[in-house]
């Protein structure tokens, strides 16, 4: 008998590039190289102070992109979670803000029924913010409603509904406010956002919606629901999935997530801002795309919306301490997100071949 041809130096050099490219974690190797190449291009990089806010910038970007997650696990899309995150952060401090200005907010629809000259309508009760906390993720999960139902009953692509509703709902939360912002929020509500050390209440908030959101996916029937809708609908319909029900709740969940977002960048910036979340739609979609959850639906998971956080806080960082012009971080993040997509297309090819 003659011996199996050994592989060749090519061979073995191809077999390892199709392995790491297959990997879940190639976008975890990516991050390692990318830190350990800009802590020796930037004496800053590795920093206490560097290091604390960046990851201040990943939880309330890791919340969102974990609704947004679940979203394109089922073949959809959310582009209203910006809008989400600006409407929610408007509401939330029309309770609370301690003081509001009458020349400013005299013409606005909330002055005399929540915003007063000495403050808003809960500034003064213990339940204030709690009360806030829960406006806000009602809304957001009202929204998240009328989105999965307008996807699931009226059968509209949830491309133009989540685009109509972005439109609506960021124009609703100017109209509130007449494009001011509402300031001088309670002190106890600021807490959420601030940093001790690299301890946050941003932080536990982040980890705990994200093991929940990982444990639902791996664990549980509705996790399984939402492949099997991703990968084929009228399979998972066929097989008992109640599809539409499945759909709704995924959408809720997303805005849910953009509100619970929301209150932390609110806390952040300590004001109510009716553009909060404009400049955050590209960031969402790049961080799980990056991740490797496929837009065509039925693959993701949250470790790897995890890694896709890491690594474009990483890569904002890098673009901000090499000092690229504000301009060309957004080309820079758009073709990161072409080459995940495509990457995600390979990987496909390259799975199909191995079947």
């Amino acid at each position: 008998m003659t011996a199996a041809a050994q592989p060749s130096a090519v061979d073995r050099a191809l077999g390892l590039g199709r392995r790491i490219l297959m990997s879940e974690y190639l976008i975890l190797y990516l991050c390692i190289v990318m830190a350990v190449g800009l802590f020796f291009a930037s004496p800053t990089f590795g920093t206490s102070y560097n290091i604390a806010n960046q990851m201040s910038n990943m939880w309330p970007l890791l919340v969102i992109a974990v609704g947004q997650t679940f979203v394109l696990i089922i073949a959809g899309i959310d582009l209203s979670q910006g809008a989400v995150v600006s409407l929610t952060s408007v509401i939330g401090a029309a309770f609370i803000a301690q003081s509001a200005n009458p020349i400013i907010f005299k013409k606005s629809p909330l002055w005399d029924k929540l915003l007063f000259e000495d403050g808003a309508i809960l500034s003064d009760s213990v339940m204030g913010i709690p009360v806030a906390i829960i406006a806000m993720l009602l809304v957001g999960l009202l929204i998240g409603a009328f989105n999965g139902v307008a996807v699931a009953f009226a059968r509209i692509p949830p491309f133009m509904v989540t685009l109509v509703t972005s439109m609506f709902v960021a124009a609703l939360a100017i109209y509130l406010v007449k494009t001011e912002n509402i300031i001088d929020l309670p002190d106890a509500f600021a807490v959420i956002g601030d940093d001790f050390g690299f301890f946050s209440v941003a932080m536990v908030i982040a980890i705990g919606i994200s093991l929940v959101a990982a444990l639902v996916l791996s664990r549980t029937i509705f996790g399984r629901w939402l492949y099997s809708i991703g990968n084929n609908p009228r399979a998972a319909l066929v097989s008992g999935v109640p599809v539409k029900k499945v759909i709704v709740a995924t959408y809720m969940f997303s805005a849910f997530a953009a509100a619970a977002a929301s209150i932390i960048y609110t806390s952040r910036v300590d004001q109510g801002r009716p553009t909060l979340g404009a400049p955050l739609l590209l960031d969402i979609i790049a961080a799980v795309v990056i991740g490797g959850t496929s837009l065509a639906g039925g693959r993701g998971k949250i470790m790897w919306t995890v890694f896709g956080v890491i690594f474009l806080v990483l890569l904002g960082n890098a673009l901000s301490l090499l000092n690229v012009p504000f301009f060309y971080i957004a080309i820079v993040k758009g073709v990161v997100i072409l080459f995940a997509a495509l990457l995600d297309v390979l990987r496909r090819r390259l799975a199909l071949q191995q079947v």
